[in-house]
């Protein structure tokens, strides 16, 4: 039985994209003046995405691209992850009351900014054009990498987003799941006194 991943999964460049969009939107969440707690989910959020990221289009995108369209701008895509690996280990080892961390966090934004340009304007477009009929199970082969790779740093990933969350966003959160579950109880009870009234029907 052929396997359903290659129609579930996004094709290999609409996964980068996804990808870009997750990190620069959290990096868009962070701000100076935010609790320590927040701007420490926020960066390590972003700093394990980027990781993953980098590993997958190394592992997959690029070698694809690769053996059909070597350029300058794919040869300097991985100095330019090694640069932002360099800045990754650098946030790892401070902590957020070091007065380097916003510089170094906003110097990893701009590399991350140049480097989404880049593989957004002329690597995505060029594999598109040149791997049309691979896309699909290039991006299978991404969805299947990235669950090995992330599985094992689900409790580190959930324990950032946690941390990343300001208190109205948990209050929310903890608002939207309790209104769920009492429509959930609203239905079942629903559903009970629907049954009793279907037994007292039929006895009369």
């Amino acid at each position: 039985m052929p396997s359903l991943l290659p129609q579930l999964s996004p094709s290999v460049t609409n996964q980068i994209r996804l990808d870009h969009t997750h990190v620069l939107t959290a990096f868009h969440q962070y701000e100076i003046g935010a609790p320590v707690r927040m701007k420490k989910g926020l960066a390590d959020n972003i700093c394990l995405a980027l990781e993953i990221h980098t590993q997958l289009e190394e592992e997959i995108f690029y070698p694809a691209l690769r053996a059909v369209a070597d350029s300058e701008i794919l040869r300097k895509s991985t100095p330019e992850h090694d640069e932002m690996r360099g800045l990754i280990s650098r946030l790892r080892a401070m902590t957020v009351e070091d007065p380097a961390f916003d510089d170094t966090f906003f110097e990893l934004l701009r590399h991350l900014m140049h480097h989404v340009a880049d593989e957004e304007t002329l690597l995505l477009p060029a594999a598109e054009r040149l791997l049309p009929e691979r896309l699909s199970d290039l991006g299978a082969q991404m969805t299947r990498r990235r669950l090995a790779l992330a599985g094992p740093r689900t409790p580190e990933l959930a324990g950032a987003v946690a941390r990343s969350l300001s208190v109205g966003s948990m209050l929310a959160a903890g608002s939207a799941a309790l209104a769920g579950a009492q429509m959930l109880m609203r239905h079942r009870h629903g559903d009970r006194l629907a049954a009793a009234r279907d037994r007292y029907n039929r006895t009369v």
